[in-house]
């Protein structure tokens, strides 16, 4: 007869949350990148009308935006390779507190995931227009200033202060995914293994 303690502590559902965290970390990981790939993408489009030649050099968000997509799919890898199956004799060992674990880790991920995308994506879209407009009016401004002195010669006018600025805020923003992975591989260390009778 089966122990009541072990139905509470291992029931037959126990596995679905840790795929639940699996799905998690995976979709809004992803939903993250997306977002931030496609905001970003859209300045970088409108920016180019201005300045093609600064396309590749606008590339950065895209790239920090698909970065979430990996943090997910790693986690998603680490928690599945977790899920415990039955053994031989039908004896469940994955039990409801590592399945809340994992589902907790995926949460954590997927959710960070999503929210440094979109502050990629605004900041990036941002800072691409911002830093393209300033390159193009330093590049296209007249030689005398308002008061008739003469505009500053410097390479770009400004431009590449606020390429750096804008980098800046991106890679702040993409940290907040690399703090959500982090939490989700400690989580991912829960684990109760039920023990058989």
């Amino acid at each position: 007869m089966v122990d009541a303690q072990y139905e509470m502590m291992c029931p037959a559902i126990a596995p679905i949350f840790g795929y639940f965290g699996v799905i998690f970390a995976t979709v809004l990981s992803n939903m993250g990148a997306a977002y931030g790939t496609a905001k970003a993408g859209v300045g970088i489009m409108k920016a180019g009308v201005l300045c093609p030649e600064l396309i590749w050099k606008n590339l950065i968000p895209i790239i920090m935006a698909g970065v979430n997509g990996i943090y997910g799919l790693i986690t998603a890898i680490i928690i599945l390779n977790n899920i415990a199956s039955p053994n031989v004799d039908g004896f469940r060992v994955y039990s409801l507190y590592t399945g809340f674990g994992h589902l907790a880790a995926g949460l954590s991920c997927g959710l960070c995931g999503l929210a440094s995308g979109m502050c990629i994506g605004i900041s990036g879209d941002s800072g691409i227009r911002a830093f393209t407009q300033v390159d193009y009016m330093s590049k296209n401004a007249p030689r005398k200033g308002l008061r008739g002195q003469t505009a500053s010669k410097k390479k770009g006018g400004g431009a590449e202060s606020v390429f750096v600025g804008s980098v800046l805020i991106q890679v702040f923003g993409g940290n907040l995914a690399l703090y959500g992975m982090i939490t989700a591989i400690i989580l991912t260390q829960t684990y109760y293994q039920c023990e058989d009778n």
